[in-house]
């Protein structure tokens, strides 16, 4: 049974979609929608047996138990919540408020009206419900794009299985039209990838053989066989996935203040209310007390503030899966409000503003040797990287045949050491070579592009130069954020001094520094810091740039070529490697903090106005309910909205 291979996971994911969306719909029963329409027709029913049956005392009795039976369906959860809110020490909330205002509409024989609070609430609430069903599309469609099987071949043949079972290394066969399983090593030839549900790119990705492929890509072309590289828990899907779903756990300190709000703000609006219908007593000449009690249980009705509370939430949802539909993820919502804040800009260069896919421009051996052979030791060592430059020496010759390299250490930021039948061989930067006192020609000084170089049992052998091209997106992310506002603009990098300040001048960047350590990026980053006006943000791609994402108020990592140090650091991810979506990310910030200081303001505003109405006694509970709900409806809109722009 194929189907059952991820009933449990997935059942999980699942479960916390809906328990995030039940906790907005505020429990309204099985089917919400019906029990809505339950208490309406016998609202409809009541209002009838008032207005058109003569049945005297029979008719009132008849008349009563249908109000009350109209108001059970919708009425009795909110009661339930506000018992358990109590119970809990947390009296005023907005569920004691509509309790206390609707059963204080049933004390004064105003039936009608208080059906129509909880029904009105309940609409409203289904509003949203429907709301964040909308909002959260894109995050069911991630759902799905973790395959249930996979084909894996063993004992001589392929044969479907659960795909938790795959284990490193395997081999896997798929077909035209499926999802890749599990992140892999593309064994075939050549295929083309619809990485849209990954990446938000629509436009196919075409690989060739041994590059990586990632979980959740549609296979476009022929039947393909890859090599599965991660377990199906750590492959690049299943990130994506948490990653959006645990997003709006992290709130904002917009959404986090509101909250704190509420919890002042409920209380005294309770109390407000009960002054409302004690101390007119005191000062009014001819008191009623029917109608001052009626003015404070509008009071209440109009002070719930659902529609704040709602609307803020979801516009960060509305926001966050605008986000991830363009291929940006962030970790919360929090890092939605900071990007906006940003205004000094730091990246890496390599694999960062350049493609980092190298290609060998000059071979150049000076110890006598054949190039053949020593491509071959080079080779050797550089199989056991997987640094960039690594895989494009590796690429000059991939069926070469290998030395067996022995005691193979990689040294941060220099390059690699190691033993082939007892040479010692060095292959790595000036640095490298220098720590162990091994002399460098002039003329290699001299050198611009990247460059590698070789050191054989303490004597220099030659180098290798590189080259590198920009990014499609290079020059116009740095315009870009420019415009954006932001011109404290940096480039850190490992790289040579040389080729780092040629790209930086390339790019008009008029800030950057070459030859770093990692631990050189961290001090810089750290430097900026300093300065309490600066708001740092990092991006890169590589290992040896997660110290400096964790240190910068908001660290940026690259999520298809991005190491998983990088990722897992990082608290956004651009999915397409695109450091342009830094100006869509930045975009889409401001958008939703925009709508959402809409929605604040639009809740107070039309709550200050009603109440001074209320409380003027130029209000009725009727407006009170049609107003609240129409600010939530449009709070609503207003959030949903976001999903539509376009960027």
């Amino acid at each position: 049974m194929p189907d059952a291979c991820c009933t449990i996971e997935e059942g999980k994911k699942r479960k916390n979609i809906r328990k995030n969306e039940e906790e907005h719909a505020h429990s309204f029963g099985a089917n919400p929608y019906v029990l809505a329409g339950i208490s309406f027709v016998l609202l409809l029913l009541a209002l009838s047996f008032e207005h058109v049956f003569k049945f005297g005392f029979l008719r009132e009795w008849i008349k009563t138990v249908i109000y009350v039976l109209a108001y059970l369906p919708v009425g009795f959860p909110v009661l339930i919540k506000a018992v358990e809110s109590i119970q809990k020490g947390s009296v005023f909330t907005e569920f004691f408020l509509m309790s206390i205002a609707t059963l204080g509409a049933f004390l004064i024989g105003e039936y009608p009206e208080g059906v129509a609070v909880m029904l009105f609430y309940a609409v409203g609430e289904l509003l949203q419900h429907s709301a964040v069903t909308s909002a959260k599309n894109n995050i069911n469609a991630l759902l799905e794009v973790r395959p249930k099987t996979a084909r894996v071949y063993r004992n001589g043949s392929y044969r479907e299985v659960n795909p938790e079972t795959v284990a490193l290394g395997e081999k896997l066969q798929v077909q035209v039209g499926e999802k890749i399983p599990i992140d892999g090593k593309l064994l075939s030839k050549q295929v083309s990838l619809n990485t849209s549900a990954l990446t938000g790119e629509s436009k196919p990705m075409t690989l060739q053989a041994g590059d990586k492929v990632l979980a959740g890509s549609i296979n476009l072309s022929g039947v393909i066989e890859i090599e599965t590289e991660k377990s199906f828990d750590d492959s690049s899907a299943a990130k994506i996935i948490d990653l959006v779903q645990n997003a709006s756990a992290k709130k904002a300190k917009t959404e986090l203040l509101i909250r704190k709000l509420a919890k002042v703000y409920t209380p005294i609006v309770t109390y407000l209310a009960i002054a409302i219908v004690i101390l007119p007593y005191f000062f009014a000449d001819n008191y009623i007390f029917y109608d001052w009690l009626y003015s404070a249980l509008i009071f209440l009705v109009i002070s719930c503030p659902c529609a704040l509370v709602i609307s803020i939430p979801l516009g960060y949802f509305g926001g966050l899966g605008a986000a991830s539909k363009n291929g940006i993820l962030f970790k919360g919502a929090n890092y939605m409000d900071l990007i906006a804040k940003v205004n000094t800009f730091v990246m890496d260069k390599t694999g960062t503003l350049t493609k980092s896919v190298f290609s060998i421009k000059d071979l150049v051996v000076t110890n006598g040797m054949p190039e053949t052979e020593f491509m071959k030791i080079v080779l050797s060592l550089e199989s056991k990287s997987s640094h960039p430059i690594a895989k494009a020496i590796m690429s000059y010759h991939p069926k070469m045949p290998l030395y067996e390299a022995t005691e193979v250490r990689e040294i941060s930021g220099k390059g690699l050491r190691g033993s082939i039948d007892d040479q010692e061989i060095l292959v790595g930067n000036k640095k490298l070579l220098s720590q162990f006192d091994i002399a460098i020609p002039a003329a290699v000084d001299a050198i611009v592009e990247s460059i590698v170089l070789v050191g054989i049992n303490n004597r220099f052998a030659g180098y290798i130069t590189f080259a590198d091209e920009l990014r499609e997106d290079a020059i116009e992310t740095i315009r870009g954020i420019q415009a954006l506002g932001i011109k404290d603009i940096v480039m850190l990098s490992g790289d040579k001094p040389s080729i780092t300040q040629k790209v930086a001048k390339d790019l008009n960047i008029s800030k950057a520094k070459g030859g770093l350590l990692p631990e050189n990026k961290l001090n810089e980053v750290l430097t900026l810091k300093n300065d309490p006006t600066k708001v740092v943000s990092f991006i890169g791609d590589g290992i040896n740039d997660a110290p400096v994402l964790a240190a910068s108020d908001l660290g940026i990592a690259m999520g298809a070529i991005g190491s998983d140090a990088a990722i897992e650091t990082a608290d956004v991810i651009f999915q397409t490697d695109e450091p342009s979506k830094f100006i869509t990310a930045r975009k889409i910030s401001k958008s939703t903090q925009q709508v959402i200081w809409q929605n604040i303001f639009l809740a107070f505003g039309v709550k200050i106005l009603v109440l001074i109405s209320g409380v003027l006694g130029m209000a009725t509970m009727w407006q009170a309910v049609i107003s609240d709900v129409g600010v939530s409806f449009l709070a609503i809109l207003n959030a949903v909205r976001l999903q539509h722009m376009k960027w």
